[in-house]
């Protein structure tokens, strides 16, 4: 099977604040992304980046075959929320933005606002294999690209970029730390009995100290000698699959000209060791080509497909 992620970028209508100004436009854009799903073929896709559930429905309306959707009903302020295209019927486990308990709320403005929740929901998915039951989160973490107040892009001077950037960063870690608490519970105990992934656009690359805290106990990444050995940390590791995406694809988005990995998959311990292979873009087609992207987001409202390539894993049965 065939388990994805991919950043569909503004998915909305036309005519609204968000979404393409024109038909033609929208019309385009849906045949754009399309055409990649098709090419993927997944078996299981994670969305991000869908602003209404009427324009998911759109690009289902475009794909051959049937297909199941389930989007979470926590949306952001633009109302972009995440979901799953799968080709199995798919069981809702847990639908959340809450953090742990445990963690109080993180500085968000100057002003003194404080963030208590995920800006945008956390989705759990259950679905049936041919190796057993798969269970699936997927999410979309706080960007790094930077607003400030008055819907700005660009701030006052450096010290507001920095604080702006620190209060996004605090973000980030507090719903990485709730995502972790979703995975633990998918988990249920022992990832080497169970089949579990964890999706989406992290918003940060692989060495990210927010993406890390998703991974669990340090050790046995792929390609160092602890993969291959077993140890009391496998219950509960999630592995990253970049590693085995070949170096010159190894990129999900291009930002102001530089290539970052930052929409990731990663496995139990009983998924991981059955993956064959994993890659972005369309499989086979090699490097994704992608536009590069700067701080404003609606410099490319209306373009067509989207500024993100899909990240994907093959897993065996």
């Amino acid at each position: 099977m065939l388990l994805g992620t991919w950043n569909l970028e503004n998915l909305y209508r036309p005519g609204g604040k968000f979404g393409p100004r024109d038909k033609a436009a929208y019309e385009t854009k849906l045949a754009a992304l399309a055409g990649v799903v098709t090419e993927l073929d997944p078996t299981l896709l994670g969305v991000q980046e869908v602003g209404e559930p009427e324009a998911l429905r759109d690009l289902v309306g475009m794909l051959p075959g049937d297909w199941h959707v389930a989007l979470s009903e926590h949306r952001d302020g633009r109302g972009i929320r995440v979901g799953f295209l799968s080709r199995t019927e798919l069981r809702v486990l847990h639908d959340t933005n809450a953090f742990p308990a445990e963690l109080a709320a993180v500085q968000s403005d100057d002003e003194g606002g404080t963030a208590s929740k995920s800006g945008r929901g956390f989705l759990a998915v259950e679905t049936d294999t041919a190796a057993g039951p798969l269970r699936v989160a997927v999410a979309h973490l706080k960007s790094k690209l930077l607003s400030y107040p008055g819907d700005r892009f660009n701030p006052r001077d450096e010290g507001e970029r920095a604080r702006y950037g620190a209060y996004a960063l605090y973000r980030r870690a507090a719903e990485a730390t709730a995502l972790r608490a979703l995975a633990d519970m998918l988990l249920a105990g022992d990832g080497r009995d169970h089949d579990v992934a964890v999706v989406g656009d992290l918003n940060d690359e692989v060495q990210a100290a927010t993406t890390q805290i998703l991974l669990g106990p340090p050790g046995s990444e792929i390609g160092t000698p602890g993969f291959q050995v077993n140890d009391r940390g496998d219950a509960r590791r999630l592995w990253n699959v970049a590693p085995l995406i070949p170096a010159e694809q190894r990129f999900s988005r291009v930002n102001s000209g530089r290539r970052e990995l930052i929409d990731h998959i990663l496995c139990s311990h009983r998924l991981v060791h059955r993956a064959t292979g994993a890659g972005t873009g369309r499989p086979g087609a090699g490097s994704p080509e992608l536009p590069s992207v700067g701080a404003d987001p609606q410099e490319r409202r209306g373009a067509a497909g989207s500024d993100h390539a899909p990240v994907w894993v093959r897993v065996g049965d």
